[in-house]
């Protein structure tokens, strides 16, 4: 009897055991479907048509419609023809609203997908007006269509000031993204896009996408340049950000003085060891430049590119609070200086391309064109990470060399576009 009751406990136990597995798997078949339905009205939310009828679904369909018409134009060829451009992929709410010269001061830069996850800490500095021009190619074309529209959902911020462009080899086509579920059902919110942008971070080097695939920089350039109605751009590349309050100051400045056409303003650019805390004011720079946090951008790779800036003197330079110009330079060579100039400045030549010689060409065009360079008292832009020998693409000398000699041919070029100008490269 006492065997048998035992028996009869351990049947009740065995059988509760079995009911609470059942229900757990019961459970779990609930949850996978529940968050495969969530996770496929999320995809339409924000790809496919979509039932529900609000303000904010209103917004999206129109914002999905704008990305459609798009990307059904096919783009424009670039001079070249070698290229396919798509000006305004997306359209910032700033873009959108604008008002005729409401609008003074754009930053300009342009970047592959693999670095476009910079965007969140430069929107962290730049709460201003940013124009971006993203190169892709391949199964890229389509990944940043997705990734740049899924950004204009889920990122308020990104979409209140980001204009996108999209560049791609002219034998390819971009299109709306409605079969790329795999990829993107899992987005729910900006941080989750950021991530996915992350998934892709440093998977190549700009200059390093494919054997045949030459990054077009200088059309890049261009392009974010011209994407916007701004009176002055700042063109910088994706991995820096400038210093803090900047566009401000600038506008402040434009208040107190007036700007020659025949100016642009420069920005000592830096490049920083660690990026956990990046310097926001002079004072900060100075103070990580001196213990050997900063350096002068290029410093180890190309010393000379950055040396007309004239570093010791802009660092121990001590002047009011408020932005001012605080030398002016004739431009020598070889110097690429950042810089915030005007709407007319002339745009960079798109014959260069990959590594070499593609910023200095168009600081040669600005001096030969006249162009007086003007140093900021306290604005500056800090490159993330020191540029150091041995992280460059296999091919970094051999593009090196051949932009060398199409440098020589374009300098030649310039007598004949501004013949009477005394001045040399």
């Amino acid at each position: 009897m006492h065997f048998s009751k035992k028996c009869s406990v351990f049947k009740v136990v065995l059988s509760a055991l079995l009911i609470v597995a059942l229900l757990q798997l019961i459970y779990l078949s609930f949850l996978s479907r529940f968050h495969g339905k969530q996770q496929r009205y999320k995809y339409s939310e924000l790809f496919g048509g979509g039932s529900r009828r609000n303000a904010h679904q209103n917004e999206k369909n129109t914002k999905k419609e704008h990305l459609r018409y798009s990307l059904s134009t096919g783009g424009i060829f670039d001079g070249s023809g070698q290229y396919r451009v798509y000006k305004n992929l997306v359209k910032s709410d700033f873009s959108t609203n604008q008002k005729p010269g409401s609008n003074t001061l754009v930053l300009a830069t342009h970047t592959t997908i693999n670095n476009l996850h910079h965007l969140d800490s430069l929107l962290e500095r730049w709460k201003n007006p940013l124009s971006i021009a993203i190169f892709a190619h391949g199964q890229d074309v389509k990944f940043a269509t997705a990734l740049v529209y899924a950004l204009s959902i889920f990122c308020p911020h990104v979409q209140a000031l980001v204009d996108f462009h999209l560049v791609c080899p002219s034998e390819e086509t971009a299109s709306f993204p409605e079969q790329d579920r795999e990829h993107f059902s899992g987005l729910e919110d900006c941080a989750g896009v950021f991530a996915k942008l992350g998934s892709h971070r440093d998977r190549y080097k700009n200059y390093a996408i494919g054997s045949n695939i030459s990054y077009p920089n200088n059309l890049l350039r261009n392009v974010a340049r011209s994407g916007t109605g701004a009176a002055f751009v700042l063109v910088i590349d994706m991995d820096m950000v400038p210093s803090a309050n900047l566009h401000q100051d600038f506008v402040d400045m434009l208040a107190r003085r007036k700007v020659s056409t025949d100016e642009v303003f420069v920005l000592p650019a830096f490049e920083i060891r660690h990026t956990r805390k990046l310097p926001a004011t002079k004072p900060e720079l100075v103070q990580l430049y001196q213990v050997g946090e900063v350096r002068p951008f290029y410093e180890e790779l190309c010393p000379r590119c950055q040396m007309p800036t004239n570093y010791s003197h802009w660092v121990n330079l001590h002047g009011p609070d408020q932005l001012d110009v605080a030398y002016t330079l004739n431009w020598v060579d070889p110097w690429e200086p950042f810089y915030i100039g005007a709407r007319s400045v002339p745009l960079y030549d798109e014959n260069f391309r990959q590594y070499g010689f593609n910023r200095i060409s168009q600081a040669c065009e600005l001096h030969i064109a006249g162009y007086r360079f003007s140093v900021l008292s306290s604005a500056f832009v800090v490159h993330l990470g020191f540029k150091v020998h041995g992280e460059f693409h296999s091919r970094k000398d051999e593009e090196n060399r051949r932009n060398r000699v199409l440098f020589r041919s374009f300098k030649e070029g310039l007598k004949t576009k501004y013949p009477s100008s005394p001045r040399r490269c």
